[in-house]
């Protein structure tokens, strides 16, 4: 059978599973982050995936960005990834959405998922998310990379939630900051991406400990992992 590896695990069972089934997860954003996410989500079974991003596949991508080819260079990659998507797992219902998620629509898609999943890569969007998250009162799995390094961690979860604005509170303030260094190296997202996955897969099942009211960061070039309480 497809899940019999993680049902004998007795934090998922069969019972776990059926959860997965169920449960509906939105992606916003699926290049570096979004790759690993949805490839693992999609895997365990996570019943409806919804892929949200406006841009297409570039070879600049390919370094990283795990769920395109180059057959598909020029092409949306929300209906990209979709494909991919069903190949892997064609008992899976996946919506793709090739476009930006906004103001005037952000409410409207959020509210049709269980869970939201940030694969993004600017504070405008994540600010958005955030407040679209808190307004609806939807878990917010929050992921960022830079470079060897990367952090994740859960809002507007548990029985203490904290948001985005705990970790960076100023907007205005953020939004003034230059632009980061495009430089990464392509596992960063990709264990970054794992962790966040495993937090879905976690709220979903009901087991562990999740990073509601923390921060886990690590830096691939000492391996030096932390967890912080905001």
């Amino acid at each position: 059978m497809r899940y019999d590896r993680q049902i004998l695990l007795p934090e998922i069972g069969e019972e776990g599973q059926e959860k997965l089934k169920a449960a509906k997860v939105l992606i916003v954003g699926v290049g570096g982050l979004g790759s690993p996410i949805a490839l693992y989500l999609a895997g365990a079974g996570v019943g409806t995936i919804g892929l949200v991003d406006d841009d297409v596949v570039s070879i600049s991508n390919l370094q990283r960005q795990v769920l395109y080819s180059e057959e598909e260079l020029g092409d949306f990659k929300a209906v990209c990834a979709a494909m991919r998507l069903t190949a892997l797992n064609s008992e899976i219902k996946i919506n793709s959405c090739p476009g930006r998620l906004s103001k005037e629509n952000a409410q409207e898609l959020i509210n049709a998922y269980d869970i939201i999943v940030d694969g993004c890569d600017n504070f405008v969007t994540r600010y958005l998310i955030n407040d679209s998250c808190m307004a609806l009162g939807k878990p917010y799995v929050y992921g960022a990379i830079s470079g060897f390094e990367g952090q994740v961690s859960v809002f507007n979860y548990g029985d203490n939630p904290k948001n985005y604005r705990d970790l960076y509170p100023d907007e205005e303030e953020m939004l003034r900051l230059p632009p980061p260094s495009k430089g990464v190296m392509g596992v960063t997202p990709a264990i970054t991406g794992s962790v966040q996955a495993t937090e879905v897969l976690k709220i979903i099942c009901g087991f562990g400990e999740v990073l509601a009211g923390k921060l886990w960061t690590i830096d691939l070039r000492t391996w030096q992992s932390n967890i912080f309480s905001l």
